[in-house]
This record gives C-alpha cells, structure tokens and sequence, in this order.
C-alpha cells in the first residue's frame, strides 16, 4: 500500500473541481496547476495549494510535462491524476511521472502505450475472445494493391482511421474502389499533422451504428469488474453531446455477456485504474473500435446508476488498496442522463468565450451539476468549450428524460452562447425519447431543426 497525502491535478475545469472535491471527501491535499488564462478557476481558488505552468496555449502549460512534474517536486506531491483530455493517455507522460518517484492515478505505462494503439488493441481483443469490427490486419501497408484487396475482402463501404488519437481525425468513409487511394492518402496526412504518426487501418463501415461503451474497474493484480454500459450515440462530427446509462435496449443477458469479456480482457493485460470499452452496435452485435485508458467525461452517468464513485476507486486502486467491490454486489438502478454544457452558438457552434454575467445552477430530485462556472467567471477562448454536465437521474428513461428537460428550463448561463437550446430539442425530439437513435442521427436532426423558425 502507498500513502496518498496529497495530489497534483494536471488538468483544469470541471474534472480538475471533481478530483479535488473527491480529494476532500479523502483527506488528501491538492495541487491546484493553471495557465495564466486560468487563475481564477474554482478548483485553483480551492485548492491547498496553486502553482502557475504557464501562458494560455496548452502545449506552453497543460501539456508540457517538465512543468507539471517540477510543480509535483516544489510541492511535494504523492501523486498525479491526469483526468481526461491533456496528457491523460500519454504513455510517455505516465513513465516521466513514474520515474521522477510520483504515482500515477491510471494504468501502467505499456498499458496505455498498447492500447493507444488502435491496431495492437484490436489485436489484443481478438485474443481475448472480444468481438471487433472487420478490418485490416493492423496498419495499411504503402503497397496499394494490398490496400484494394484488403478493402474488397473487407467489402465496401470501408472506413479508414488513424492508428493513434481520435476525435475524428484522420478518419474517412469510402464507398468505393474509385476514392480509396486518395482518401488512405489524406487520412495519413492528417495523422501525420494531428498525431505525429501517419500510420492508418481499415475497418467495415457499418451504417446505423450506435456508440455503446462499457466501463471497468480493474486493480491491476487480477482482479477487475465491469459497472455495465453507456449509449453516446448522439453525437456530432464524432463529438458527444449526450449520454445515457444503461443504454436503451440492451438486455440483462448482453450486458453481462460483453462486460464479462472486458473483465477477461482487463485481467490479460494486467490493466489498473478504471477504463472504457467502445463498441459500435448494429443489428444486435457489439464490435470493439478502441479503449479509453483514463476516466471518462460521461462517468457521472454510470456513478449515478451504480453508487460507485469511479474517482475515488482509481484514487483507491493508485494506493494499492484494490478493488473491494465485487461484480455480483454491482447493482444497476434506474437511469441517468447527462448533457453537456458547451459555451457555443447552439445552431452555429462557435465557440462563445466570455464573461458569465449571470447563472443559476438547476435542481430538484436526481439533479446533478458537474460545473467550475460562476457568475463573474470569464470563460477563456484557449480551451474546449464544455463548461458543465447535466446529469439527471430517474427510476426509469422516461423519469430521467422528465427531470432533464425541467433542469435544462431551470438552469441560466448569460453573458455567454450555449447549448442548452440545442439539449432541450434533443429531449423533446421523438426518436431520441423512443431511444432508436444512432451515432448519425443528431446530424440529420439539426438539418431539421435549422429549417425550424428561431424563437
């Protein structure tokens, strides 16, 4: 067992205010780390401790590891939580913690390496019995014959990705033999200029997919467990905009099916922390795209359903303390929604930075916010422009649906743009209410609404 005592948050937001509120609950300090642009963020106001890395940009501040690691140093830290985004799913970054005497709250770093690596993840889940989406045999070769036949044993449309990242980067859908080439090529480049690694793979394009994803809590020595599943099917240009656990229309018998594949897959490689398994669902089958090795944005959902505090466990499994929890006491109750909270022209989505001239967070039962924002707290252009999660909890989807449009009326954010317009169409919206939504059909939906009159 290690002794935690006091935490270096390398992040900022509303996951870095979630961390130290956890931190507190524990006992434990915290580091409070910030750019310039983010002096005056509730968690760095809060904090036992601030330490300034940088200017604005990310790359001067957020990500740039020599500075988070000399802030762990002056302040003595036990230990670093990446939260998500940033630095979260840097191998690098997490042996540069390790080797400078710090723990760090999330999985080894060959584990992060291996599965940040679509390729060789896809190749670890078929292994372990998980099912993936039909594709290449890792990365594309530069021979281009390879590439057409590959593509037609795999049979149009195909899709092509980046072997590294995500967020829809370096990812083109091609319908035919025609545009192979040219879209493989144009998929390397933007890789290559997002990721630094041209490397590309090729999976089947599936058409009505929904984005299905199961999270884990695995200690690293054997043990692991799943917390069932999330539907982050709306979504637009590969970004989520809402997500929901459990996810509409998976039965008992799925759940427990694929999630005891994820625990078979946490335990042969050896992964700690929690974790996220992605899967696209069509017509009844579950097909791995990628595992998330860090905490996710989504996670209150699930914590919601489940009771299980998600930081406070990779908190717990950092100490060597394992996993208490096992997967027959794991209980799924009722249903939780989130929406997040984006400073942006709901119609247009352009970012809107700014002061918050006034807000009023919503509540009532099964409301949760999860929000750094505060009247008089200016929203900087550097940054992603979520600035809080809706979450709403009901007995059922119906209840929880309820309870989310009531917040969404509730709640008041002026001085910036927001999304919440767009969230309160998505829940009044008949499909989304009837649950047979896919990853594409937000696209389809804001077609419709741009035809709508503006109120």
């Amino acid at each position: 067992m290690k002794d935690i005592k006091k935490i270096l948050i390398a992040n900022r937001g509303e996951i870095a205010l979630r961390i130290l509120r956890c931190c507190r609950e524990l006992g434990i300090k915290t580091v409070a780390v910030h750019s310039t642009a983010d002096r005056d963020l509730k968690h760095v106001l809060l904090a036992d401790e601030a330490v300034c890395i940088g200017p604005a940009p990310a790359p001067k501040s957020y990500l740039n590891m020599a500075a988070l690691i000399s802030a762990a140093e002056v302040t003595q830290a036990d230990a670093i939580h990446p939260g998500y985004g940033f630095l979260s799913e840097n191998a690098d970054f997490a042996e540069s913690v390790e080797r400078s005497g710090f723990i760090f709250i999330g999985p080894r770093p060959e584990t992060i390496r291996l599965m940040g690596s679509k390729t060789n993840a896809k190749a670890e889940m078929i292994a372990a019995g998980v099912p993936c989406v039909p594709g290449s045999e890792g990365v594309l070769p530069d021979d281009e014959e390879v590439c057409l036949e590959t593509a037609e044993k795999v049979g149009y449309p195909v899709l092509i990705k980046a072997a590294s990242g995500g967020g829809g980067r370096g990812m083109h859908v091609v319908r035919s033999p025609e545009d192979l080439l040219q879209k493989i090529q144009l998929a390397r480049t933007e890789a290559q200029n997002a990721f630094n690694d041209a490397s590309v793979f090729m999976e089947k394009y599936l058409e009505t997919p929904r984005h299905i994803e199961f999270q884990v809590l695995s200690d690293g020595e054997g043990h692991a467990i799943h917390l069932g599943e999330r539907d982050c099917s709306m979504q637009r240009r590969n970004q989520k905009v809402v997500e929901e656990c459990p996810a509409p229309g998976i039965t008992d018998e799925q759940r427990d099916t694929i999630g005891s594949l994820c625990v078979e897959a946490c335990k042969r490689i050896g992964y700690r922390g929690a974790g996220t398994f992605e899967f696209l669902y069509e017509n009844g089958g579950f097909y791995f795209i990628e595992m998330n090795t860090r905490i996710q944005v989504e996670h209150p959902v699930t914590e919601m359903v489940t009771g299980i505090d998600l930081i406070k466990a990779q908190i717990r499994i950092a100490a060597g303390l394992g996993l208490k929890k096992q997967q027959k006491n794991v209980r799924m109750r009722g249903h939780a929604i989130e929406c997040r909270i984006n400073a942006e022209d709901p119609r247009k989505f352009i970012p809107s930075p700014g002061e918050v001239k006034k807000y009023h967070a919503a509540g009532g039962p099964g409301i949760r916010i999860d929000s750094h924002v505060y009247q008089g707290y200016r929203v900087p252009p550097n940054y992603d422009s979520m600035v809080g999660k809706l979450i709403a909890w009901g007995s059922d989807r119906k209840s929880a649906t309820a309870r989310m449009r009531q917040a969404l009326s509730e709640m008041v954010l002026e001085g910036i743009n927001t999304n919440i317009p767009l969230q309160q169409r998505i829940m009044r919206d008949k499909v989304f209410c009837e649950g047979s939504h896919n990853i594409h059909y937000l696209e389809t939906m804001l077609e419709d609404w741009a035809k709508e009159p503006t109120q």
